[in-house]
């Protein structure tokens, strides 16, 4: 039986698509035959075959304008749209680290970034009576780290939310959305943090990977997630397979999550 996707031609955006997660979901979505348009704070030295790329800060009301209106004016419009931009460099040290310019940053980059593209791009998805909106959330949302991450937890937590309630609105007008909830992925920047607590414990990469998934309170698959899993999760749900699928979350953490 053939698992043709049926994704050749649609009109894709990928936010933070050069590195993690997002240059994976470039990747396979290309790989399927769809039109990719990928953000990042700045083009890559070397672009991925038949990708554009835009270069813009999501985290800012402008940048997310900026994007949107160049998207429509290059595409007409976007059939898919999967929000991965997000991350956190809020410093360690709990609650008390955490001053209004760290919130301000961890909420713009990782719930408004997507609120104002959505709110950007719906109207042309209605007005085609089709489209898929993916979040890429995180199951921080429920497993918040309080040592460095309460705010980027608390911001996925309400990018969930939202994402929720969008999909009660606007799926009944032609418009699928869904949550994806990644646990530990083995990108470039989570490689890079194992490194360094390997180096700081005295161990290898292997014991780096150790320490956080200690962290984590164990993974029972025994290893983080491969970013191209992660993308082949989302390659699936934006894909006419999975055309009754809408307003879920699908969680891809290797069991980490200790609770139905």
């Amino acid at each position: 039986m053939s698992f043709d996707l049926d994704l050749a031609n649609r009109r894709a955006l990928v936010t933070g698509g050069t590195k993690g997660i997002g240059a994976a979901v470039v990747e396979t979505l290309c790989g399927a035959g769809a039109q990719v348009v990928a953000t990042s704070r700045s083009v890559p030295d070397r672009p991925a075959q038949g990708v554009r790329y835009l270069a813009a800060d999501l985290s800012t009301a402008e940048g997310a304008s900026a994007v949107a209106h160049s998207v429509l004016k290059q595409l007409g419009g976007v059939d898919i749209l999967v929000n991965v931009f997000g991350g956190s460099s809020a410093p360690g040290g709990g609650f008390a680290a955490l001053d209004d310019t760290e919130w301000s940053k961890e909420l713009n980059q990782n719930l408004m970034s997507s609120v104002r593209l959505d709110r950007a791009l719906l109207p042309s998805m209605i007005e085609q009576n089709c489209g898929v909106i993916i979040h890429v959330t995180s199951i921080q949302r429920v497993l918040p780290l309080p040592e460095s991450t309460i705010a980027y937890a608390a911001a996925k937590a309400a990018l969930s939310t939202y994402s929720k309630a969008l999909s009660k609105e606007v799926t009944p007008k032609g418009v699928r959305v869904i949550r994806v909830s990644p646990g530990w992925v083995e990108t470039e920047a989570a490689v890079g943090l194992a490194q360094r607590l390997a180096a700081q414990a005295g161990t290898d990469y292997e014991g780096g990977k150790k320490i956080i998934m200690n962290a984590l309170g164990g993974i029972p698959l025994g290893r983080p997630a491969k970013p191209k899993e992660v993308a082949d999760l989302i390659a699936f749900l934006v894909s006419p397979r999975a055309a009754s699928i809408t307003g879920t979350e699908y969680v891809i953490d290797g069991g980490t999550v200790p609770t139905v």
